[in-house]
Formats: C-alpha cells, sequence, structure tokens
C-alpha cells in the first residue's frame, strides 16, 4: 500500500509530449514549476484555484511533495 506521500507523488507525470517533459499534474498541462513560481510570487493557492478550477487543492499538496523530493536530492520519476 502506497504511502500518502506516494500516493501525492502520483499526481504528478511527466510524458515528453507534453510541455517538453516538464512534471505536470496528471492530466493537464500546468507544471509543477509553474505553480510554484505563482505562489513564491504571493499568488494564494485560492487565487490559483480561481483561475485554474480543473486543479484540486491537493493537487499544491503534490507540488510541494515533488519539490521536497528534489531538494533532498533523490530522484523523481513519474510517468
Amino acid at each position: 500500500m502506497p504511502s500518502a506521500h506516494d500516493s501525492l507523488l502520483e499526481r504528478i507525470t511527466i510524458d515528453s509530449d507534453v510541455r517538453f517533459g516538464k512534471p505536470c499534474i496528471r492530466g493537464h498541462r500546468i507544471t509543477v514549476q509553474e505553480i510554484l513560481e505563482w505562489l513564491s510570487s504571493g499568488a494564494s493557492q485560492q487565487q490559483i484555484l480561481a483561475d485554474y478550477p480543473q486543479i484540486e487543492p491537493d493537487d499544491f499538496l503534490a507540488v510541494y511533495a515533488y519539490a521536497a523530493e528534489l531538494a533532498a536530492g533523490s530522484k523523481v520519476s513519474r510517468g
């Protein structure tokens, strides 16, 4: 049984045919990088959700989990 962290990471996909293989929210063309840039520029989760209603609140947790894996030096591979 996958941990909650692993379940969150399943929300992030990498497909070489979508956004040049950048990690994206599953089923969408919104990249992890874009979400992190919006948040670091001062946008709130609520603002992003209002602009992109196709994403879900747990997608933010997935972005944070993915970023944590990268910061820890772990190779994150999602297909």
